[in-house]
């Protein structure tokens, strides 16, 4: 076999093996029996960034969107206190299921959004986004802060 050959042979072999897409902490990506969707996301996981979240913003693109990441699975809630788009909250558990949707959260509304039990993960996006995508309860999310091992769409 000629050294070029076999170099053509590992290349071949090394790409077969390579996940089609790359996760990226910016980018948020959810499959469904009937679509898909990409959004460019900034990361919320901490204390500070989760409790201002997306207030204050005047605008979104309609691609993009904020991720709050919590350190457990846990009961989370919010609220839409200064907040002036409307948006709809995505709940996803620790293994990238989603496990909840709240569509068209009123801005300013102070009464709580509750998400289900065992939620690790929270995306916002401009309100009725969700439903027109066909975005609903059963979605996988595939991004590296979640735990590959048991996740059930790896990053790779």
């Amino acid at each position: 076999m000629t050294v070029l050959k076999a170099l053509f042979v590992v290349l071949a072999a090394a790409l077969a093996g390579a996940p089609a897409f790359a996760c990226s902490e910016g980018t948020a990506e959810f499959r469904w029996q009937a679509g898909e969707a990409r959004f460019a996301i900034e990361i919320a996981d901490d204390e500070g960034e989760r409790a201002r979240g997306l207030m204050f913003r005047e605008t979104m693109a309609s691609g993009a969107g904020m991720l709050f990441i919590y350190e457990e699975p846990q009961q989370v809630a919010f609220w839409m206190k200064n907040t002036i788009i409307p948006l709809d909250m995505i709940f996803i558990g620790a293994d990238g299921r989603v496990n909840g949707v709240h569509s068209m959260a009123v801005p300013g509304d102070l009464t709580a959004i509750p998400g289900p039990p065992e939620t690790l993960m929270v995306l916002e996006v401009n309100g009725g986004l969700a439903g027109r995508l066909g975005l609903d309860v059963g979605a996988e999310l595939r991004h590296p802060r979640l735990e590959q091992s048991t996740a059930l769409w790896p990053c790779g």
